[in-house]
């Protein structure tokens, strides 16, 4: 089968790899029909590619049509149209039962220190082959695979498996209620789907980002806008516009890939360039993320307020203002999306004919496997309009 494979750093190829197997009773096979380029694919694309091997099988955004299942499998048949979530979780050991899906016990990683398995993505999180390929192996493949109807199109549905849960997740951890007033700082994938899902419950958003058709694009959907560069303090423009008291909560929808920090972009590209077996442990305990948006949304929430962390964030010291955070008592809250604990309550919104959150045409770019090493590089780059890209295998 054809499938897209890290091959060292900033080098994304797609090649020729075997076909997936059963390997466990409770298996399935999918022919993937849709898979997603996320913003963490960048991580690995370039900061944590010392955890990566050559020819490793990325992406985490699979949807697609059962063609195998496991002997052990019982509530799902070839022939059912799924989309698989991108935490690799069992739904029966106690972590499950608490709705933490991303923190599986039965998929830890206890040897890297890191929560639940995920699909394709570095052996510091199981070493799973990825999504972004003709054919998947599904674990768990009683419980983990989201079921879909036939009809409305993959776009309504791919989002399942990592956009839309990971989205609604921070606005759930933001607990914005009545007329709270939500920041969002980051249009990417992730800020513009927590924007969309928060304006549709009624509050009012405003979004930072510095990426003008970003920036166009939440606007068009009624989001208050702020292009972080036309300001000279985004902080300061939040109170401005709240009554000099600041949001409400703040969505961190950025990570480590945040703009505006040469410094730690240097630390991150050097300890890239040494051997893995110095660079792992280095990048474990003393790497470093640029902090741009995470310190501005610290800065930007009113006291007593809450600040939901969304975006990966991969440094072990990352320095934080724990005087400012605890001077304003800011509430915050953070992790992976634990996405079988949301997709039921989510189905519903995907489901509802009138789109209310725009799934249909989410996606800006809609691509052939064979163009993701153009997609990869024109994503990080921001250009060409790309905010969302989904693939064709």
């Amino acid at each position: 089968m054809r499938a897209v494979t890290w091959q060292g750093v900033r080098d994304i190829r797609v090649e020729e790899v075997p076909d997936p197997k059963i390997i466990d009773p409770t298996d399935a096979i999918i022919r993937v029909t849709t898979t997603g380029l996320c913003g963490s694919d960048l991580h690995l694309y370039e900061p944590l590619a010392p955890f990566m091997t050559p020819g490793d099988i990325v992406g985490h955004e699979p949807m697609g049509i059962v063609e195998e299942v496991g002997p052990g499998v019982q509530q799902l048949k070839v022939g059912d149209r799924v989309v698989v979530p991108f935490n690799i979780s069992c739904g029966d050991c106690f972590m499950c039962g608490q709705g933490l899906h991303s923190q599986c016990e039965t998929t830890q990683n206890r040897d890297q220190g890191t929560g639940a398995s995920l699909l394709g993505f570095s052996k510091l999180y199981g070493g799973q082959p990825g999504g972004q390929a003709e054919y998947l192996r599904v674990q768990f493949a009683d419980f983990l695979p989201i079921k879909v109807p036939e009809g409305p199109s993959d776009d309504r549905f791919v989002y399942l498996s990592d956009v839309l849960p990971t989205a609604y997740q921070s606005v759930r951890y933001a607990d914005v209620a009545g007329d709270d007033v939500l920041l969002v700082m980051g249009a990417g994938p992730i800020g513009d789907m927590a924007a969309r899902i928060a304006m549709n419950e009624g509050r009012r958003v405003i979004v930072a980002d510095w990426v003008p058709e970003r920036l166009s694009r939440v606007a068009s959907r009624g989001a208050e806008t702020i292009n972080i560069d036309a300001v000279d303090d985004v902080g300061d423009e939040v109170r401005d516009r709240t009554g000099g008291r600041g949001a409400d909560a703040v969505i961190d929808a950025v990570g480590m890939e945040a703009h505006g920090n040469p410094v730690a972009e240097k630390v991150i590209k050097a300890v890239g360039l040494l051997p893995d077996k110095i660079a792992e442990p280095m990048m474990k305990k003393v790497g470093i993320d640029r902090l741009a948006a995470l310190n501005t949304s610290f800065d930007a929430v009113r006291r007593g307020g809450t600040v939901s962390i969304i975006g990966v964030y991969g440094g072990a010291t990352s320095p934080m203002p724990l005087m400012q955070m605890f001077d304003k008592q800011v509430q915050v809250r953070m992790g992976q999306a634990n996405v079988r604990h949301w997709s039921d309550e989510i189905l519903p919104l995907v489901l509802d004919d009138a789109d209310p959150l725009g799934t249909e045409d989410f996606a800006t770019h809609r691509l052939p496997l064979d163009q993701a090493p153009e997609a990869y590089a024109k994503f990080r780059a921001k250009e060409d309009g790309m905010v969302k890209v989904v693939f064709t295998p």
